[in-house]
């Protein structure tokens, strides 16, 4: 493992690519988050792309501008949030300016403060069922609601570059999004083969 001091933020180029791509990309790259209780980090093993407005199951479907969905608008490599069920889910804004698009980081595997991400789970069973799901990972990591907006480029958060040397990637229909027409099938979930983090 690393020193997370040398984890360095990927630069604004790198999230300049068509979001397929990205989605794919940011597999195997590192999570990091500073909070008063410490750092943790993890590795990105699973994610979904979400091209608005002519996907189905975005938010920014039809060009839906509303509050919760303005960083969308705006350049990639910023933070997307949202709430569900309770649950904060963290998104990496893709897409050029006016189009909305962004990938759902999914499930990832700690890389760095283990103990930190079991305390905030209160987990002491398997490890991977700490961050194998996009509320799961958040939780561990001390993602919030607050972080909205945030650009990744820039403490205290930020993704940095992993490595995926020999690591084989999937692709398969999102999960769910029984509710988005056809859209539901579209191929566009990323995770790295046989890793036991990924979600399902």
């Amino acid at each position: 493992m690393e020193n997370i001091s040398s984890l360095k933020p990927l630069p604004r180029t790198f999230y300049k690519r068509p979001t397929l791509d990205l989605a794919e990309q940011l597999l195997g790259c590192i999570i990091i988050k500073e909070t008063l209780e410490g750092i943790a980090a993890g590795t990105i093993v699973e994610t979904e792309a979400y091209i608005g407005p002519e996907d189905q199951a975005a938010h920014s479907y039809q060009n839906r501008r509303t509050k919760r969905t303005e960083v969308m608008f705006g350049p990639p490599g910023y933070t997307y949030t949202y709430s569900m069920h309770t649950h904060c889910l963290f998104n990496v804004v893709s897409g050029k300016v006016d189009h909305p698009e962004a990938v759902l980081i999914r499930a990832i595997e700690p890389y760095y403060n283990i103990e930190l991400m079991r305390k905030r789970r209160n987990k002491i069973g398997k490890e991977r069922d700490w961050t194998n799901g996009p509320g799961k990972l958040t939780k561990a990591l001390g993602i919030t609601m607050d972080d909205y907006g945030h650009q990744l480029t820039d403490n205290p958060l930020w993704i940095a570059k992993g490595d995926t040397r020999g690591e084989m990637v999937s692709t398969g229909p999102r999960i769910g999004i029984d509710n988005a027409g056809e859209a539901k099938n579209y191929p566009w979930r990323f995770w790295l083969k046989g890793n036991t983090f990924v979600s399902r």
